[in-house]
């Protein structure tokens, strides 16, 4: 028996400020930083351009850019040897990560 996707991938998805904003209430599991969470969840599910806004957003709503992962790294450190989170990357340092 073959198993069926219970979502379909949705591409070309239109982030209005809304949208964006709604990232900052998704909750973390236990033990991870809400800050750090909700700036992976973007970094995921967000092209470059909605990432830049949503950082304003998530800086404006007082979140830490620095707050460690469950390894100790901040956000920035976890993605720095990701092949393609150049403009991510670039986002981040422009906000004051570390």
């Amino acid at each position: 028996m073959s198993q069926r996707k219970d979502k379909e991938k949705v591409i070309g998805e239109t982030f209005d400020d809304e949208r964006i904003k709604s990232f900052l209430t998704y909750p973390a599991p236990e033990g991870v930083s809400q800050d750090f969470h909700v700036l992976e969840k973007a970094y995921r599910g967000m092209r470059e351009e909605n990432f830049n806004t949503f950082v304003q957003f998530f800086l404006d709503a007082g979140y830490d850019l620095n707050a460690p992962g469950p390894d100790g790294k901040t956000f920035l450190q976890t993605i720095k040897d990701h092949r393609i989170a150049g403009d991510y990357i670039q986002t981040l340092e422009n906000a004051g990560a570390k």
